[in-house]
């Protein structure tokens, strides 16, 4: 059985990106050196330690991640958005997530296709840990990076 080098989650070798965490696997799952005791909880959400993050786990970039290391963030089609999402199914000013001490929230922001946490439309859903957030054909997963 594999694992993936950031989450310990289970991959096949058929999977590109982990299932898991989202991080994108380069080829065919290799085995990998365990990370020292100390070094194993900065690793332990996927996001090496670095607070919240969305991962592109469908969508045009997959793997790519968003470091949410500020209070609020533009997600949408327009290049000026904080997250620029460029495809048609998402629109120009699609939603705004809002990072506070007690966590991160995603708004819709009247989009034509909606906001997705976990296949459910909402209209604003605070995001937990592992968390599938869609915006258009785009699916990102969310890891708190130790965020409430």
């Amino acid at each position: 059985m594999d694992r993936c080098p950031a989450c310990d989650g289970v991959v096949t070798p058929e999977d590109q990106v982990c299932p898991a965490c989202g991080l994108r696997l380069a080829g065919a799952t290799a085995s990998f050196e365990p990370v020292a005791a100390e070094e194993s909880a900065a690793v332990v959400d996927g996001t090496g330690g670095e607070g919240p993050v969305l991962v592109v786990h469908k969508g045009a970039e997959v793997g790519e991640r968003f470091y949410l290391d500020g209070s609020e963030f533009t997600v949408g089609r327009d290049p000026e958005c904080d997250i620029f999402l460029n495809d048609v199914t998402v629109s120009r000013d699609h939603a705004l997530l809002v990072v506070s001490p007690d966590g991160v929230s995603v708004e819709d922001k009247g989009s034509l296709n909606g906001t997705y946490v976990n296949d459910i439309l909402v209209d604003k859903a605070r995001l937990h840990n592992g968390d599938a957030l869609q915006v258009g054909r785009f699916r990102m997963i969310f890891l708190s990076g130790g965020v409430a």
